[in-house]
């Protein structure tokens, strides 16, 4: 379910340059001599290459690899989305959540194959079968500007597509990607086109060809040998590694998705096609100067730097620094432009990597607090000894003078106090600030639209002399600490509220047949310490305002204190659902806290923590639900909310481990349940499939969510009582007509009366994964359509076997309980009670 965000956020600076900031939490990157080597020669290359796509996952990674470590081209991937209506393979993160999840997956591959990572704020709203319906709900102009903005700030040379603008893509975001980025080749170089970008320092740029980089996969072949092809597949002697090894460990970065892929070697080419501009004929750079003669004065600067290249010591990195910082003033004479820019900023890298400086910010803790201050501790470190002075340092309104030489291999360290102004926002993504639309997220500033993160919270610049020549380096406050097991880590900083605010439980359902009442808990978490407060606590719903309590408030920073309030249906008036949101003013004198935010944490290995802020609510149905049964046993799949909604229906929720899969266990449950995609997660349910159709035989009833059945994850073992296979058949439409096929069908009368009104509201799409071939034993009970296609019948297949019932549904319950979609909860209901039903 969508979480609505009103944070507001103060624009800290215009930065016209398109930078990918680096990714917080990272360890500080260690830049071998090697590393270094290839990086002064891309010095010498002035070409640029932009990659378009729709998903996290979509982009080439060895394609990018080539391009960006031995091409050398700076090279770019711009993913439509962020993934957010996707599959989530190692959790229970739907939405945003996943496309928090998916975008730091990209990063990471990003840090492997040497490309840069953009964003337009197009949503992911699940599978799309046309381009029509992609482009309507991302609000075609809108992600058009996007694309545009990206591409006059980029300043790309070609630009390359994934997919192609027709079917043959396979996705309507696909397609809809595709039909973008051709329309946006155009519209960048057209200066009507978006003319209001003009005032941010952006300007027309042509960009010299797009090229649709065909594919062979997935029984699709788009490949032939009259395109133009180029070998993608060589080896990197610097480096120690082929294009399609580093690909490999690339695209396993998306573990989310379950791309985990083995590493390839030898010869690869990569197909392309033109589809508009210069076509080439042997290089997809054909006629494109990418040397320095392109720009004015230019041809000083290539000799300069084949000097650095043929004098440059492995073995002594820093010898190279002198050279360089004469470089970086020659660079500065020329005139103000895109290449000189780039190149100044490439080689300022340089001069910090060839002389070994170190420098990081840490704070004491992870997380600040509106109101409070923290302690930073700052390291220098002139590791090769090079004549490095530090300056200056200046961290928000600290600000502090050194001029100071930088001993060899020496720690300066210090360390400052710095208060946390009220006003500082909290940290937040910045595509989660603002309420969204339905297709896209609403970011308000420009010149935030392609970045990959938000600007760290808190940024110090060490303003250091190398050499003679003055550069500025900026480092984000970051925490650092020590692992025992893991070592030292690093985590981003986030500045908090005085006071978060939780409320439980997510859902809670009431049966219009029956007057009822529930508790809600509000806990109340202090980020700081509160002293002789008085804390006002107080409730909203449509027809109940009120203060529930009005109380003295003490605690310390980490605790919480939980309040409670009652809830009853009564409040509704018949309405059949609403949200209580909770609030908390905490006041001493004039001073006053508003508490309203709860903070989201989601926490892998893979990537770094990653934590945002939303407004806690309690859904809160009044609905016609009748429900039989009353134990009912889980079996855990890829990841899914649909435990905790079962136990909103009055169901005791048994989860099942491998070992819990007996007769004995299982002959005590009125129904169990697979989670999604568990056939394909699970090895075990092999060897449970006579255990769990002996339970049905016996009168269970099995009920299985969807798996999948694609070049990512297969299912190997049998999962009904007679055959049937699981295609990709899909309803995308989460507005598509249901008929009944079998209007008289328990699944649909008992023990709650189905209408089509049960299919109002649904989020996303209607169903996936729908079974095929089947068994003539199995009865197929609803049939929908997508606009345009033929219906599909096969959402939901129920079978007799023995005393019992078999269920499998492609129907997303997954998304829409937890969403709060009432006709999910009815139908759920009269799947677990159909082996409570006789007849039919």
């Amino acid at each position: 379910m969508m979480r609505i965000f009103y944070l507001k956020r103060w624009v800290l600076c215009l930065l016209l340059s398109l930078q990918v900031i680096p990714t917080l939490a990272q360890t500080p990157p260690a830049y071998s001599a090697a590393d270094i080597y290839l990086q002064i020669k891309k010095l010498k290359v002035l070409g640029s290459v932009l990659y378009v796509a729709a998903h996290p996952d979509d982009e080439n990674t060895r394609l990018l690899a080539y391009l960006a470590k031995d091409r050398l081209y700076r090279t770019g991937y711009l993913s439509l989305t962020r993934g957010d209506g996707g599959q989530n393979l190692i959790g229970d993160e739907q939405g945003i959540d996943l496309g928090l999840i998916r975008t730091q997956e990209l990063l990471a591959a990003r840090r492997i194959d040497g490309a840069e990572q953009f964003f337009s704020r197009a949503f992911d709203f699940g599978f799309s079968k046309s381009t029509d319906e992609a482009l309507a709900t991302w609000g075609k102009d809108r992600i058009l500007s996007d694309i545009v903005w990206v591409i006059r700030r980029f300043q790309p040379d070609v630009m390359i597509t994934r997919f192609p603008e027709d079917a043959r893509a396979g996705h309507g975001h696909h397609s809809g990607s595709a039909v973008l980025a051709h329309e946006a080749f155009r519209a960048a170089a057209d200066p009507t086109a978006f003319p209001e970008q003009f005032k941010l320092g952006v300007k027309p740029w042509k960009v010299k060809r797009i090229m649709w980089n065909t594919f062979n996969f997935g029984g699709n072949n788009t490949t032939s040998n009259d395109q133009l092809k180029i070998d993608v597949g060589g080896y990197n002697a610097v480096l120690g590694k082929g294009y399609g090894e580093i690909a490999a460990e690339s695209r396993s970065q998306h573990k989310s998705q379950g791309f985990g892929v083995p590493a390839g070697r030898g010869v690869a080419f990569e197909y392309f096609t033109p589809v508009e501009g210069d076509a080439p004929k042997t290089d997809i750079m054909e006629d494109v100067n990418v040397s320095w003669s392109r720009i004015e004065k230019g041809a000083a600067i290539e000799a300069k730097i084949d000097d650095i290249l043929n004098n440059y010591s492995l073995a002594h990195p820093e010898r190279s620094v002198p050279a360089l910082v004469s470089l970086y003033k020659e660079l500065s004479n020329l005139p103000e432009g895109y290449w000189r820019t780039q190149k100044m900023q490439e080689v300022q890298q340089l001069v910090e990597r060839c002389s070994g400086l170190f420098m990081e910010v840490n704070a004491t803790t992870e997380f600040v607090v509106q109101g409070d201050s923290m302690r930073v501790n700052a390291v220098v470190n002139n590791r090769l000894g090079g004549t490095i002075q530090l300056v200056r340092f200046t961290l928000d309104v600290f600000d502090s003078t050194f001029n100071k030489p930088l001993a060899a291999n020496t720690n300066v360290v210090f360390s400052k106090p710095i208060y946390i102004f009220s006003t500082k926002p909290v940290t937040q993504p910045y595509w989660l600030e603002h309420k969204m639309s339905e297709g896209a997220f609403t970011v308000n500033e420009q010149t935030f639209i392609g970045r990959p993160e938000s600007i760290p919270s808190y940024q110090a610049s060490f303003e250091v002399t190398v050499e003679g020549q003055s550069f500025t380096f900026v480092r984000p406050v970051q925490y650092k600490f020590t692992d025992p097991v893991k070592g030292e880590l690093y985590r981003p900083l986030v500045v908090v509220p005085a006071a978060t605010v939780t409320t439980e439980p997510g859902i809670v359902i009431f049966r219009k047949q029956e007057k009822a009442a529930q508790d809600i808990m509000l806990r109340v978490t202090a980020n700081k310490t509160f002293d002789h407060y008085t804390a006002k606590v107080s409730k909203r719903l449509k027809y109940d305002n009120s203060i529930f309590t009005d109380t003295n408030f003490s605690v310390v920073r980490g605790l919480s204190k939980p309040y409670y309030f009652t809830i009853n249906n009564g409040m509704l008036k018949g309405l059949e659902q609403d949200n209580v949101q909770a609030f908390v003013e905490l006041r001493n004198g004039k001073v006053e806290q508003p508490a309203w935010l709860n903070i989201t944490s989601i926490q892998y290995d893979h990537i770094p923590p990653i934590h945002y802020f939303y407004q806690d609510a309690v859904k809160v149905l009044n609905i016609d639900l009748k429900t039989v049964g009353k134990r009912i046993g889980y079996i855990e799949g890829a990841g899914d909310k649909v435990p905790a909604a079962l136990e909103q229906m009055g169901y005791e929720v048994v989860v099942l481990k491998e070992k819990d899969i007996t007769a004995a266990v299982l002959k005590q449950l009125d129904a169990v349940i697979t989670g999604i995609r568990a056939y394909n997660v699970h090895d075990f349910l092999s060897s449970k499939y006579e255990t769990l159709m002996e339970y049905v035989k016996n009168g269970g009833n099995l009920i299985v969510q969807y798996n999948t059945n694609n070049f990512i994850s297969t299912v190997k073992s049998r999962i009904g009582p007679y055959p049937f296979t699981i295609s990709r058949n899909r309803i995308t439409d989460e507005k598509a007509k249901v008929s009944f096929l079998l209007p008289q069908h328990p699944v649909l009368n008992y023990p709650n009366k189905i209408t089509e009104k049960d299919f109002d509201g649904w989020i996303q799409e209607r169903g996936i994964y729908f079974p095929d071939q089947l068994d003539t034993a199995y009865k197929s009970v609803l049939s929908m359509a997508d606009p345009g296609e033929p219906a599909l019948n096969n959402s939901l297949i129920v079978a007799d076997y023995g005393k019992g019932k078999f269920v499998y549904t492609g129907l997303v319950f997954f998304r829409e309980l937890p969403a709060g979609i009432p006709g999910a909860y009815r139908l759920l209901a009269n799947i677990i009670a159909l082996n409570k039903k006789k007849g039919f």
